[in-house]
Order: structure tokens, then sequence, then C-alpha cells
């Protein structure tokens, strides 16, 4: 294992808050006198099938800690999931069902791995231990913390007093994932800033239960492409490390100027050095924006997938975006005859139809609005008849013809 200091130089690189760093360091110092690996934790509730690269900025700090030397393991929450993290929400929310936790588990260990590496990770369900206690276990646990604390929460907080409901069910979840902490004896847990109040709840109960309190490394919360909001799937404003390479591409090369800087720090691999100069330059004004944000939009998809996946994403959004062009591949989408009234759709209609946008409103908004195009041409009346063959464009990167 390298110098202690040399290790708390890397872990300690973007990270947003750390409880406590003495204890990191002791815990360091001990680690690499008895050469033992510290135990690195990670929680995943299975709430959503899909990563986006907000999720990763966690997920490479755990691999510092792994190039490191040190054991990491992620904890899925098959149980915690089917109660679902109540952190920002504002009601109750919606539970999973086993199978829906199982489903969505195995997407994200297979998403997980294209960051970490799968032989020195171990993927543990707290159903290991959850699943084993019985209403006495459950009752003792449920003892280690008052509805008084528990309150301070702010999302709690603010339920309880607008009038909300918050079920007992909830006020389980923080404490589980507490007691994650103790079952594998964590000696660090990492999170987003938004999990402060869950990750806190691991020390206090790896305290109750006679364990070492484990250290606490959060991480910032990555803007998403609209560069206001946390990312995140629901506020379609994210960039899934799933998603097809020109999607990646298209979806980073809309991200806002001010972004740029941020997104490399948090979420690629060029070196602090490079970023720097590339802020100098912004600063200074000596570089294109956009030439920058090609670079991260191209050094995104070569992360995930590969160097001439990355290339040809380029090639295909300077075709398609700087040059004008339609792409060569176009899906073609057939209207159901429920969609159609006396064998003809209206534009309006037809962007709800073929999932490009959530409802009908939010689709003659788009068009009213001019994000549509019909075979090139920018359009505005909804009730304009869309025929066979026409090629329908919502937005920059939403393509689809149409056949019935």
């Amino acid at each position: 294992m390298i110098d202690v200091q040399e290790q708390m130089k890397i872990i300690k690189n973007g990270v947003a808050e750390l409880i406590s760093e003495e204890e990191l360091i002791s815990k360091l110092k001990k680690s690499k006198e008895k050469n033992i690996p510290l135990k690195i934790k990670l929680g995943l509730d299975p709430s959503a099938p899909d990563i986006h690269i907000g999720h990763t900025v966690v997920l490479r700090k755990l691999k510092s800690f792994q190039d490191l030397g040190h054991q990491i393991i992620i904890i899925i929450g098959d149980y915690t999931g089917m109660i679902g993290d109540p952190t920002g929400k504002s009601a109750t929310r919606k539970k999973l069902s086993e199978k829906e936790v199982d489903k969505n588990a195995k997407t994200y260990t297979e998403q997980i791995f294209k960051i970490l590496d799968p032989e020195k990770t171990i993927v543990r369900f707290n159903g290991e231990w959850f699943s084993k206690m019985n209403f006495i276990e459950v009752g003792e646990l449920a003892g280690k913390y008052t509805v008084a604390r528990m309150l301070e929460r702010d999302d709690f907080k603010k339920r309880f007093k607008n009038g909300q409901a918050i079920s007992i069910l909830e006020f389980l979840y923080p404490l589980m994932q507490g007691y994650d902490s103790a079952a594998i004896e964590a000696d660090v847990e990492l999170g987003g800033t938004d999990q402060k109040f869950n990750n806190l709840m691991g020390r206090t109960i790896q305290k109750e239960y006679g364990r070492e309190q484990q250290v606490v490394l959060l991480m910032p919360l990555l803007e998403g492409t609209d560069g206001i909001k946390k990312m995140s799937k629901s506020l379609d404003n994210y960039i899934g490390i799933d998603e097809n390479p020109n999607d990646i591409y298209g979806k980073t090369m809309s991200i806002p100027d001010e972004l740029i800087i941020r997104y490399f720090k948090l979420t690629t691999n060029v070196h602090p050095d490079e970023i720097e100069n590339m802020q100098n330059q912004m600063n200074e004004n000596t570089i294109n924006p956009r030439d920058l944000k090609m670079k991260l939009a191209k050094e995104l998809v070569r992360q995930y997938f590969s160097e001439n996946q990355a290339l040809e994403a380029e090639l295909h959004f300077i075709s398609l975006f700087q040059k004008g062009k339609v792409p060569a591949e176009i899906p073609v989408v057939k209207i159901e005859g429920k969609d159609l009234v006396d064998g003809k759709i209206m534009i309006g209609k037809l962007v709800y139809c073929i999932g490009f946008a959530p409802s009908n409103s939010e689709a003659r908004r788009l068009v009213k609005q001019g994000a549509v195009r019909i075979d090139g041409k920018k359009i505005d009346d909804c009730e304009l008849e869309i025929e066979e063959g026409m090629i329908i464009q919502v937005g920059k990167r939403k393509f689809a013809k149409l056949y019935k």
C-alpha cells in the first residue's frame, strides 16, 4: 500500500464532506501497518434499472479506493429497496415488488462493473441478514433511535409540519441502511451529499451494536443536462452510461457551458492538471466552449464503450448537427388503429403516441414552440395531418419515420 499522505490526497480529491478526516487517517495507518484493506461500503437501492453519470461520481471515488488496494463492498438493498429511500420525497414512495427489485439489481450490477473491477468487488444483498431477523430483533433495532431525532431530518420535518403522511415503515429505512454498516463492519461509507443523514445513521447504529464507527465520505451531487436540478431519470435531465453512444454524445453537448469543467472533474479520468488548463483557457476566452464540450462528450463515450465508438459518435454529431444532415438510420414507427381518427393522425397527437413527449399536452406545447419538424421543416400547427413516410424530428436527437 502507498503512503497514507498520498492516499489521503487521492481520496480527498473532489470530496464535498469527510466525517472525519482524523478518523480516516487513523484507519489508513492501521490498514497499512497490518496490511489489511479497509472495507469501503456503498449501499444501492435498485429503484431504477439504469445508472447515469450522476451515480458514477460516487462509483468513481470507490474505484479510487479500489486502486489503492482497499476492499469495495456493494450492498444491494433488496430489502430496503422494497421500502424505498424517503430522501427528498414529499410523499410516501410506492414500494417495489420483489420481482422489480431483482430485475433492477441485475441491471445495476452489470453497469457497475463498467467502472469497478468485478474481481475485486464484493456484492452482497441486505436480505442476507434482514430475512433472518425476527420481530424481537426488529424491535431492538427500532429502539436504537428516537422519533424526535428522526424528525430532525429535513424531508420528514417538512412532511410532518405540512400534515403529510409519514409511515413507520419509512422510519425503518435509515435504520436498516445503518444496520447494513454494522452487519459488514464497514470502515468507510460513501454517498452523495443528499445521503448524509442515512450515512451518519451507520455510525450511530455501529456504535449501538459495539462496532467501530465508519467514516462518512460524501460526494457532490451532479447537476443534470438542464444545469439546474440534480441529475435524475424522472426529470429527464440524465445521461445514462448504458445509452447509445450517439445519445451520450448528443446529450453531453446540450449541457450549459458553465458545467463543462465540473463534468470533467466529477465524471472523467482526465488528469487534474489538464482540467486546470482547460479552466484557465475558458477564463481567458482562448478556447471555444463547444470544443471542450466535444472533448468531454468523446471522453464519456470512450470510457463506457470504446475509442472507435467515441470517434463514430463524434462524426455522427458533426454530420447531424453541425452540417444539418438527417441520420442514415431512422427508426420506423407504426401507428396503431386506436390512435387514428377516420384513418388520420394529427401531429400534436403523433408526437405523444410515438413516445417523443410524456403527454398529449406536452406534445402540443412542443409543436407550438417550434421544437417539431416534418421532413426538415419547422411546424407549429398541432392539427397538421401526417402522412405515411414522413420523417418526424423532435428536438435535436429524436427522429422517426411513420407508417400505418
